[in-house]
């Protein structure tokens, strides 16, 4: 399970090491045990009986909203000094860190466990296998697999949103550890060994102790950048080809053939790595045209550092020699082509001339450093040749031989640009952009004034004729002349590597004309050119509000009917050699929707628009792809994406799709390849069962409620939750109240990403400009985490018995409302009314605020409890309420402690504030690392 609330209980933190070194039978506990120890020598004594005495305090407290245990905690934090504090919150958030890895390492062993146990007639749970099997199990032919097999295409995107508040440096620390710990578990391991590896792991944590958690300075789009490269170069790149083998062994089991059915024959576009990093600008103004041209030549010199340590290790193993065995004439022949140009050293012509694939393979590591032509296509196909060589000497074991086989998988999925880059940028720049433009070019002076369809008209227009509407030196704002750069970077990039730039992305489209007006600028970059060697991108709307939402099928009808755009669609089909269907991408805005309408209205508006629109796209005979932006948190979207994928509608279920990864999903996801295989294998088993066809698609699990009387039911719950969500955040008390109540003032300054927490910059701080991650960053710290259950129980509690009774009916059978009530519950467990009441206080109307939150929440709880007909929230999953219980008392902690430094940051002079915000920003972080959320 990859869940951001862990779903592993930890162990208790005692006054001592729990697990002897060495005795790993509890990776948790014998990490913290060694920061115990860590503690003890570094620091002493004294600060550790404080931090033991607050919290045997806070356990004392319990759930009790006003005990005096708590008070006493906060009155004693309130008497100890701030250095004292920040030693206290950095001993805690490094516990905190420990214990994540150890989770995490606990998650690693378990699914290892059960993979031994696993065979291909009972595979393990949301495995590659369990689809594959279910599927033959299903009566789904081997003919009806293989094509729903080709229309799977899962695509990750990388973001740079702010919502990782570790350091580089604490994460490689947690490698690092993560390591040894597997080291320790290793059988037969000699004990000089044994104890060499306790003493690093003894290091190692006190390095990280004595490491800042805090970043001295705002994270570039370059620090971005190669932080997502650290990501796709280790484990991402060392876990896909493991995922193309469990397939290619789960094909030969449930549908065994003479013919090759390795996944690298299926499908190659399966699994792709997409990224946004250094590509969205929207809101961000430090993503220039440079930075994009940067950022493209980063990801293609990192994939070809990759390649040709891969390269190497295949020119040392494949040592075949012609005094054995006669190659393939086609080998022969693209040796011979290439000798002059690519390899011309005559020592090591003469060293090679009898082992021919060496040969070849020194040939392709010269093209590949040397040769700013040589695409990932021309790698695939010279990778294919050496493949076709080893099969063509008649031996099973040599045409399917391993390392060339997993270097094939990694050609298709990384290819040289090692992920694809998508623009994004707001729609209301391309509308100045295009208005500036049509004015220069002496057409129209009045575009901005222009109602839609006078737009709509006069774009088809300028997207028919031929010329440019300004000369290449023509003085244009300096915004207008950035974006104009931009597409110049693409078309440039583009016409090198087809892969390396694929969609721009629109945000705030709310029309025809948003879609017309990129094609325009497109076109004045040459991006539009009609001759078939040039290529062009896909255009994607971002829908993001809830009103976003509802008119999006009727916007989606008008785009996919215009003449101008249809054409447009045709041409990327042609360019992509797609099947004579059609292809549309279609962005969904998860966290702004939330943020707008609330949870509840945002997932049944998301789940009834893709339903919508995916009918809309099959009545015009176009095929949807849905690009969801989910964020990390269930505010934002977060939560299962395997099981997210199996609760979109029915007719919206194609095995196609695009979804966001960002911050700490990333890192939780990526930092181990053991835990990143086992999410991808749950998103690729979720996709495989999607895409196959009826009857058998009932496999991946049963289709929303679609009948008009859910739909009626689900509406008016929608309705009633937003109704409610914004009496409350439209209420006049409420903005000043958060301001107050919450640490949002330093969350801006807090420095782990490149963009702006507003998209009115740094002064711009108010509730609509606010962006979606700084405001569930917000409610997480202050434990109460609103964006996830906010107005659930006003629409629940007011529900009739009959329909209470038909919504427990319908979560047994529908995966969807499942899904939107486990995630309810679960952030209902995670919310802490005790700690919520203190950060109430803090802001003006504090106790009328609580109230209503208060009311709400037990509103939401009470109505959560009824519709499952579980006891407490997690009866279902105990293992996650165990570690939600371990946690509270530490967290507590480190909330009472953030509570007290807001209240000395609001009462101190100028010139002590700098040192009490650098103790606030330890303790988001501390938190943060507490709750495995930000944003």
């Amino acid at each position: 399970m990859i869940l951001i609330t862990p779903p592993l209980a930890g162990v208790a933190f005692g006054p001592s090491r729990l697990v002897p070194l060495g005795m790993i039978e509890n990776e948790s506990g014998f990490l913290v045990g060694v920061l115990d120890d860590v503690v003890g020598e570094l620091l002493g004594g004294d600060v550790l009986d404080l931090v033991r005495r607050l919290h045997a305090l806070c356990v004392e407290a319990g759930d009790t909203i006003d005990h005096p245990s708590r008070d006493r905690a906060a009155e004693f934090i309130a008497s100890v000094d701030a250095e004292q504090l920040v030693r206290v919150i950095e001993i805690v958030t490094a516990r905190f860190h420990l214990l994540n890895l150890g989770e995490q390492l606990s998650i690693a062993r378990i699914n290892r466990e059960r993979e031994v146990v696993a065979t291909a007639d009972s595979p393990r749970r949301e495995s590659i296998a369990e689809a594959v099997l279910a599927a033959r199990n299903g009566g789904v032919s081997r003919a009806e697999f293989l094509a729903a097999l080709h229309a799977v295409s899962v695509a990750p995107t990388l973001t740079a949103h702010p919502t990782e508040a570790r350091r580089r440096t604490v994460i490689t620390k947690q490698v690092e550890l993560a390591g040894f710990a597997r080291r320790l578990r290793g059988p037969s391991l000699p004990a000089s060994e044994r104890e060499e590896i306790e003493r690093r792991v003894h290091a190692e944590v006190a390095l990280l102790l004595l490491s800042d958690d805090v970043r001295a300075r705002r994270l570039t789009v370059g620090d971005e950048a190669r932080n997502g490269l650290l990501f796709l170069s280790r484990s991402i790149w060392q876990t896909v080809p493991r995922l193309a083998r469990d397939l290619d062994a789960a094909c030969r089991h449930s549908y065994p053939s003479d013919q090759a059915t390795s996944p690298e024959t299926l499908n190659p576009a399966m699994l792709t790595y997409r990224s946004w990093i250094g590509g969205d600008r929207d809101g961000n103004p430090e993503v220039t045209a440079e930075t994009t041209r940067t950022t493209l030549a980063s990801l293609r010199s990192t994939a070809i550092d990759l390649w040709d340590h891969e390269l190497d290790l295949l020119r040392q193993d494949l040592s075949i020699s012609t005094r054995r065995v006669s190659i393939l004439p086609e080998l022969a022949e693209a040796i011979e082509k290439d000798r002059e140009k690519w390899l011309r050293d005559p020592v090591s012509l003469a060293q090679r001339g009898t082992e021919p694939l060496r040969l070849r393979i020194m040939q392709m590591r010269s093209r590949l450093r040397e040769d700013p032509t040589y695409t990932s296509r021309t790698l695939t196909s010279d990778l294919e040749l050496l493949q076709r060589s080893l099969a063509a000497m008649h031996s099973p074991q040599l045409a399917d031989h391993p390392p060339l086989r997993d270097a094939i998988v990694r050609a298709r999925v990384f290819g040289l640009h090692l992920a694809t880059l998508d623009v994004r940028q707001h729609s209301a720049v391309h509308e100045r952009a295009v208005a500036e433009l049509l004015t220069v070019a002496g057409i129209a002076d009045s575009y901005l004034t222009m109602d839609e369809p006078a737009r709509v008209a006069l774009l088809r227009r300028e997207l028919a004729t031929r010329r440019p509407l300004t000369s290449p030196d023509a003085e244009l704002s300096p915004m207008t002349a950035e974006t104009l750069r931009t597409l110049d970077v693409v078309r440039e990039s583009i016409s090198h590597e087809p892969a390396s730039v694929r969609s721009y992305v629109i945000s705030m489209t709310h029309g025809v004309s948003d879609m017309l007006e990129v094609m325009l600028l497109m076109k004045e970059r040459g991006l539009l050119d009609p001759r078939p060697d040039r290529r062009t991108l896909h255009v994607v709307p971002l829908l993001e509000t809830i009103d976003d939402l509802a008119r999006g099928p009727e916007l989606l009808r008008e785009i996919l009917t215009d003449p101008a755009y249809r054409a447009h669609l045709e041409r990327l089909a042609r360019q992509d050699n797609t099947s004579p269907t059609l292809m549309q991408e279609i962005m969904l805005g998860y966290s702004d929707s939330n943020k707008d309408g609330g949870f509840l209205m945002a997932n049944i508006a998301l789940h009834t628009g893709q339903e919508r629109l995916a009918q809309v796209a099959r009545d015009v005979g176009v095929q949807i792809q849905f690009f969801h932006g989910r964020g990390g948190s269930v505010g934002r979207g977060g939560g299962r994406a395997g099981r997210a994928i199996l609760a979109t509608p029915h007719n919206a279920r194609t095995g196609r799709l695009r979804f966001t990864e960002q911050g700490e999903v990333i890192s939780f996801r990526y930092a181990l390849p053991e835990i990143a295989h086992r999410h991808l294998e749950q998103i690729l088993n979720a996709a495989i069962r999607a895409a196959l066809p009826e009857p058998s698609a009932q496999i991946g699990g049963s289709p929303a409620p679609t009948t008009p009387e859910t739909r009626t039911l689900m509406k008016r719950l929608a309705d009633e939750s937003m109704r409610r969500y914004r009496t409350l955040i439209d209420d006049p008390r409420f903005w000043p109240w958060f301001l107050g109540a919450s640490p949002i003032a330093h969350i801006g300054s807090l420095p782990i990403a490149s963009r702006p927490v507003s998209r009115g910059g740094e002064s711009g701080f108010a509730f609509d400009q606010l962006r979606a991650i700084p405001w569930v960053f917000s409610w997480t710290q202050m434990r109460i985490l609103a964006p996830g259950w906010f107005g659930v129980g006003t629409a629940l509690s007011q529900a009739s018995a009959d329909e209470l009774g038909q919504i427990r009916s319908l979560r047994d059978r529908s995966t969807f409302l499942a899904t939107i009530l486990d995630n309810a519950a679960q952030e209902l467990a995670r919310a802490r009314m005790p700690i919520a009441k203190r950060y109430a206080a803090l802001g003006p109307e504090g106790d009328a605020m609580f109230a209503i939150l208060h009311s709400e929440f037990e509103a939401a709880r009470s109505a959560a409890l009824a519709s499952t007909g579980q006891r407490t929230l997690l009866d279902h999953v105990p293992v996650i309420a165990a570690s939600i219980a371990i946690r509270n008392p530490w967290t507590d902690m480190l909330n009472l402690i953030q509570i007290e430094l807001l209240k000395r940051y609001r009462a101190a002079e100028d010139q002590t504030r700098p040192a009490l915000r650098a103790t606030i920003l330890a303790s988001i972080n501390g938190i943060a690392a507490a709750m495995q959320s930000t944003g």
